[in-house]
């Protein structure tokens, strides 16, 4: 058996959900962003206790296709964006209608219809928290991040990246470097 989680986006949430399901005796579920996979039938008083403790933590069943495929949808780029050692080579059209198994531009329609964002608007806005934090970490430097999360160049990826925040990148790790400098400092 199948069940959709909404909200769903970090290794917080897998663990919150594992326990949960735990406690409910699914000691062998399969538990991914946004998608469990049970060894057995949920029963209406277990799902409803489920549902009831994910809810506390900001977590929703899903009962609706629609809603189901939204956040599938949501899962793939965050997943990739996020979690992925590397991003695909294919572009994100392609990425994103093989792992939903729908056309993309039927996909791409329900999820601006329901998110009021289109598709691409969303990984770009994922892309550009991922950059956030690996300018945090200091690590790599921008020609690097740029290779990393494949941007055609330093350039497009810096004017994407101010046109979303509103700062370049070297501006947006220097302050971010003086925040945790005014932090270690108190």
């Amino acid at each position: 058996m199948v069940l959709y989680i909404k909200n769903m986006v970090s290794l917080r949430c897998k663990i919150r959900v594992t326990d949960e399901l735990e406690k409910l005796g699914f000691e062998n579920s399969i538990v991914e962003l946004g998608i469990v996979k049970l060894d057995k039938k949920i029963t209406p008083i277990q799902r409803n206790f489920l549902k009831e403790k994910l809810s506390k933590s900001g977590l929703e069943l899903f009962d609706d296709t629609r809603s189901i495929l939204i956040e599938k949808i949501k899962n793939v780029i965050i997943e990739l964006v996020h979690y992925a050692d590397d991003l695909p080579k294919t572009n994100y059209s392609d990425y994103i209608s093989k792992k939903v198994a729908y056309d993309y531009t039927y996909l791409s329609n329900i999820f601006s219809q329901s998110k009021g964002i289109d598709i691409q608007h969303f990984i770009i806005k994922h892309k550009i928290e991922k950059v956030k934090e690996l300018l945090q970490y200091k690590e790599l430097n921008l020609t690097e991040i740029s290779s990393k999360m494949h941007y055609s160049s330093v350039s497009h990826l810096s004017n994407q990246f101010k046109k979303v925040t509103g700062l370049s990148p070297s501006l947006y790790r220097r302050r971010s470097k003086q925040r945790w400098t005014t932090l270690e400092n108190v």
